[in-house]
């Protein structure tokens, strides 16, 4: 078993996108994220994406668009030199009450079963407090919330929440510099 860092793939990896990213022409990449994986590729830890794209169970998007999206994104980080060895993505609407749509840790313990992952010696990189619940559930010990994507506004929020503590970061890159760092 090996320990993992999850990562949330839009407001982390990639902006938000009001209305969905429903293309690779919607995706717009944060320049330091592709640069900060790409120092991870020979760190110890699995590196995991896991998203909710609930705008697949929305009728919005189909989830062939969404595979492709993922595959694009992760072919970019392996260009750059890094590497990403999953992506999960839970494809249910809000309203579907599954198991894998974030704050729910189904994501987590797929990803934990399939790639025999260390969730106890794991970490968790988010934008959204339903990340940070996610990993808090899973039982990811370290959670960060980054202040991209919608962070900045969640860490607002988060501080009238029932959450363990976690940490903060203005960006992926600061986020993985301090893992490193260790």
């Amino acid at each position: 078993m090996q320990p993992a860092i999850f990562l949330d793939r839009d407001g982390v990896i990639i902006e938000n996108c009001p209305q969905y990213v429903r293309s690779w022409d919607d995706v717009i990449i944060f320049d330091q994220a592709i640069t900060a994986l790409a120092s991870m590729s020979s760190s110890p830890y699995k590196l995991v994406i896991i998203t909710n794209q609930s705008a697949v169970g929305r009728g919005i998007v189909p989830i062939n668009v969404v595979e492709e999206i993922n595959q694009r994104l992760v072919g970019l980080i392996e260009t750059a030199g890094g590497r990403i060895d999953g992506v999960f993505t839970c494809p249910h609407a809000p309203e579907d009450a599954c198991d894998c749509r974030k704050p729910k840790p189904g994501l987590l313990h797929l990803a934990a079963q399939v790639l025999s992952i260390d969730l106890g010696n794991s970490i968790l990189i988010g934008d959204a407090i339903s990340d940070l619940q996610a990993g808090q559930a899973a039982g990811v010990p370290t959670r960060i919330l980054v202040k991209t994507g919608r962070g900045a506004e969640q860490y607002q929020l988060a501080s009238n929440l029932n959450l363990e503590p976690y940490l903060v970061y203005d960006t992926l890159s600061d986020a993985l510099t301090s893992i490193i760092n260790r």
